[in-house]
């Protein structure tokens, strides 16, 4: 019951933490945030909140959620905000990532900034940069330099930066809700100002910039007939007034102006207008944006590391009581975790496992679930050390890998399957979450052995049994994912099995696992040989998982990366550095009870 109360208890605090964040509100008396952060918007074939294009944005451009400016940190719709009315002031923020120092020298640029520039700073360089992109575009891949490959990634996102500048309001307009009313006026208003096919040129440009469609179907349009400001624009002038262009138009202006009361009316109007126009996608958006600035998985990797940081106190404390609290941090860990997990399920309307990120947040729970149950059943915090370390770490992976937009995105066509996600993907996962698990307990039980006086004969033998379940769990998981996996493929393309790369690597793991089995039970390896396979089956999983989408073929493949092979290679390195210490003799360990 003890256990029980404590786990109720993490459980807990871990939900206050992501209620607390998910329900914060602008200052009293300000303008709405919220509310704005909740509209929601078509952005890349998908209806989302703009606090999910103010996050994803932001992790595009400079790698990060937050961002600060001289005087005062800012919040991602604060940011996006600003980016859309008031260009010229968000011009100065250091919105943008610049990592390579030769990429600053070509551009002829200090690196007094450190990584992170603004706008301004970049924009006499664009011409030198614009150059630099378009030679390595004219060439293949693997041709390019290093600086190269920079210069068209920086491109691309000062692309991205100077369209969200042009996707609400013309970023050098002065006054916007004028040109929207006189559209929606017709010739007789058109005749003062610029000329008709300047005024036309401009709108077409709107609308071609657009990074997302804010205004959503008008009564008896599709449903997913949403259009962007320059498309309304269009039409207003063709004789169509869409009911929230002159609403958001005027939003721009008064944020623009500092209007805070003005800005409150705009968006009130243009909330009633879409709450009537699109009842179900305004609900489905104050869901995702609340889940957006919950963070439960932030929230989650924090208790995880919690929960391996007082796992390891416990040990060199000898403290019982540490160990029982690393055990409620863990559960704490897990809940949010499991928490996040079926939001997010909520939100898309699909299984837990539907691209590389969402894979990443899965495997980790996985981790932590069985983690979990092991630690209740064995106690001594092994399984905890394990499951918080790869908790960890799979959510650091998953974090990195958001840094490329938006982590739900639309399905491909053929990947188009709730069925075949929830059987194929959400079971070979689980063979990764549970290889993975095994790989952790192994690190357990070589580095404390061998590198540690901590390591008892009893702990040293829950060890073995905690891994050998592990080891049994992913058999059975990736061998039923392969089949089911074979079926999907046989569904889709035609054939069941096509020795595709992806295909290669799951069989890889279903064959290392049988073996690391078959070695065990013929008495091939003891208790070392066993932990040193273990460690071994987590670079087999590692290169199914992620090795084989890098090649740059087959019916899997995410396309090749640099930086993910450099990560790839060194965690490799450090895994046959782990299984080097098997080798050592037993006398020479620092823990040589294990073997009396």
């Amino acid at each position: 019951m003890k256990r029980l109360g404590t786990l109720a208890a993490a459980a807990a605090l871990g939900a206050l933490a992501c209620l607390s964040a998910a329900g914060a509100r602008s200052p009293k008396g300000g303008p709405r945030l919220a509310l704005f952060a909740e509209l929601p918007v078509l952005h890349e074939g998908r209806v989302k909140p703009l606090e999910t294009v103010a996050r994803s944005s932001l992790l595009i451009l400079r790698g990060k959620q937050s961002i600060s400016s001289r005087s005062r940190s800012l919040s991602p719709i604060e940011w996006l905000l600003d980016v859309l009315a008031r260009p010229q002031l968000a011009d100065e923020y250091p919105s943008l990532r610049v990592d390579d120092p030769e990429l600053l020298s070509a551009l002829g640029l200090s690196d007094a900034s450190g990584r992170y520039y603004a706008f301004s700073q970049l924009a006499p360089a664009f011409k030198t940069l614009e150059d630099l992109s378009g030679q390595a575009e004219s060439l293949d891949p693997s041709d390019r330099t290093r600086v190269q490959s920079a210069a068209m990634n920086l491109y691309g996102r000062v692309v991205l930066y100077q369209r969200l500048k042009n996707t609400l309001r013309p970023a050098q307009a002065a006054a916007f809700a004028g040109e929207a009313a006189a559209a929606a006026g017709g010739a007789a208003a058109l005749k003062s100002g610029p000329p008709l096919q300047q005024r036309l040129a401009g709108w077409s440009f709107l609308a071609q910039m657009a990074v997302f469609r804010p205004l959503p179907p008008s009564p008896g349009a599709r449903p997913d007939d949403w259009r962007s400001i320059g498309e309304a624009l269009l039409e207003a002038h063709a004789g169509t007034l869409h009911p929230g262009l002159l609403p958001l138009s005027e939003l721009a202006d008064a944020w623009r102006a500092g209007d805070a009361a003005a800005f409150d009316r705009a968006l009130g109007r243009h909330a009633a207008f879409a709450r009537s126009a699109v009842p179900r996608q305004m609900r489905a958006a104050r869901w995702e944006a609340a889940f957006q600035r919950a963070q439960p998985f932030t929230v989650g990797m924090t208790l995880y590391l919690l929960a391996g940081l007082l796992v390891m106190a416990g040990w060199l404390m000898e403290r019982k009581g540490l160990e029982r609290a690393a055990y409620a941090a863990l559960a704490g860990a897990v809940a949010v975790h499991t928490a996040g997990l079926l939001a997010r399920m909520l939100i898309e309307g699909r299984p837990p496992v539907t691209n590389l990120y969402s894979s990443a947040v899965f495997v980790g729970w996985v981790g932590g679930i069985v983690g979990v149950w092991q630690e209740k059943r064995s106690g001594g915090g092994l399984a905890a050390a394990a499951a918080s370390v790869l908790g960890f770490c799979t959510l650091i992976i998953a974090h990195h890998l958001s840094a490329q937009g938006d982590t739900m995105e639309m399905m491909r066509a053929v990947l188009d399957s709730n069925f075949w996600l929830t059987t194929h993907v959400v079971t070979i996962t689980m063979g990764y979450g549970s290889a993975f698990l095994a790989g952790t307990l192994a690190h357990v039980y070589l580095l404390r052995g061998a590198l540690t006086r901590s390591l008892d004969k009893e702990s040293a033998k829950r060890l073995v049994q905690m891994t050998y379940f592990a080891v049994c769990l992913s058999l059975f998981f990736s061998f039923v994912g392969t089949v089911l996996g074979g079926i999907w493929a046989d569904q889709s393309w035609g054939r069941f099995w096509g020795w595709d790369p992806k295909e290669n690597g799951a069989l890889l793991i279903v064959l290392w696992l049988a073996i690391v089995l078959h070695a065990r039970w013929g008495g091939f390896v003891r208790e070392r040989g066993l932990m040193a396979m273990a460690v071994f089956g987590n670079v087999v999983t590692a290169l199914s998982w992620f090795g084989v989408n890098m090649l740059g073929i087959g019916l899997h493949s995410y396309g090749f990366t640099e930086a993910t092979l450099l990560w790839l290679v060194g965690f490799i390195l450090a895994e046959f550095a782990v299984m080097c210490l098997a080798a050592i003799p037993p006398e020479r360990w620092r823990s040589p009870q294990v073997f009396a």
